[in-house]
């Protein structure tokens, strides 16, 4: 099977595997794995921060975020497709007594506008007020879009006395697509989130940047939340392997979703903008098709093709590390006939 369902879906490299089996461990919950504590480290330089926390996921990561910023009975403010609001089952709410107000924008980019009326100060006893901004880099169910008005954001926020959270995914991705270093985008947030286990594809891994206050805090909640771990360096090493051999080749992911929005394009006219795939996510809305996305996705399934529903009408196809450029081509066309 080829599989385009997520850029989690790969396995880690026999490199990687050595990385893991040699890397030298002890318990993180008493602060001393070296591995963790070198992954950790680097990612806050890369990042232009004080520390770093390694967690499991991103979702974790970002709930420990949101909670170092936003109080009980505050408010994050963020698109309505933000994978904060839509893809962590309601974790803001239900474990930290955060309300979401949202706005929307095609290809989940910041509306300055938008945000500047949803911003509400402290009104007294009969509004929430808002605690903080979160912004997804690049945005998952908008198609892997780069956020291309982040600074003004940031500019607008920081006089407004905001903080800014970066839920930073695939910032790997934003960066090496934009040529934008990772430290100028997530140095202008309190606080920020990076996965190791998409485009780098380490198996396990997120790490939540912020100062050394912040990652403190977040480490109790950690703990408190049953996500302290002991040897879990083995990951780690993962995650350092990931650093230093996977991040520039993202390009190719990139180019190779290009590839796939032009075949799709052509079957399909109208489903996909190739000029507007920037990243590694493709999404086609088979709106104007007469397909639906379950026909699509059970016939790709029969022709060897493993791809994934995002909407009433969107089908996303991510393309990652173990998918070559003849796997995307061969995927991409079985789904365009599928279409056309």
């Amino acid at each position: 099977m080829i599989d385009l369902r997520s850029d989690t879906v790969t396995r880690p490299s026999a490199g990687m595997l050595a990385a893991m089996t040699s890397a030298p461990v002890g318990d993180d919950v008493y602060g001393e794995d070296p591995t963790i504590t070198a992954l950790e480290e680097r990612v806050a330089g890369l990042l232009g921060h004080e520390a770093g926390l390694f967690t499991v996921t991103g979702s974790l990561a970002n709930i420990l975020g949101v909670r170092a910023l936003v109080a009980p009975g505050t408010e994050i403010l963020c698109e309505a497709n933000a994978h904060v609001a839509r893809a962590e089952l309601g974790a803001h709410a239900a474990l930290s007594g955060v309300t979401t107000r949202t706005w929307s924008a095609a290809g989940g980019q910041i509306d300055l506008d938008q945000v500047r009326a949803l911003v509400a100060p402290d009104l007294g006893p009969y509004f929430v007020p808002t605690a903080a901004v979160s912004v997804e880099n690049t945005h998952n169910f908008g198609g892997g879009t780069i956020q291309h008005h982040f600074d003004a954001l940031a500019d607008e926020l920081d006089a407004r006395g905001l903080p800014l959270h970066l839920d930073g995914a695939r910032l790997w991705n934003a960066s090496v697509a934009s040529g934008v270093a990772p430290a100028a985008y997530a140095s202008r947030a309190a606080a920020a989130s990076v996965c190791l286990s998409k485009g780098l594809g380490a198996p396990v891994g997120s790490v939540l940047v912020g100062s050394q206050e912040l990652v403190r805090e977040a480490r109790v909640w950690r703990k408190r939340l049953g996500a302290g771990w002991r040897q879990a360096g083995v990951l780690a090493a993962a995650g350092l392997y990931a650093l230093d051999h996977n991040v520039e080749r993202l390009a190719e992911d990139h180019a190779n979703a290009r590839q796939i929005a032009e075949i799709l394009a052509d079957a399909a006219p109208g489903s996909v903008k190739p000029d507007q795939v920037e990243t590694n996510i493709v999404v086609a809305d088979l709106a104007a098709t007469g397909r639906t996305v379950a026909e699509v996705v059970e016939g790709a399934k029969a022709a060897g093709v493993l791809i994934g529903g995002v909407g009433a009408t969107q089908l996303r196809l991510v393309t990652h590390l173990d998918a070559s450029a003849a796997h995307c081509r061969q995927a991409a066309e079985v789904v365009a006939r599928l279409l056309s």
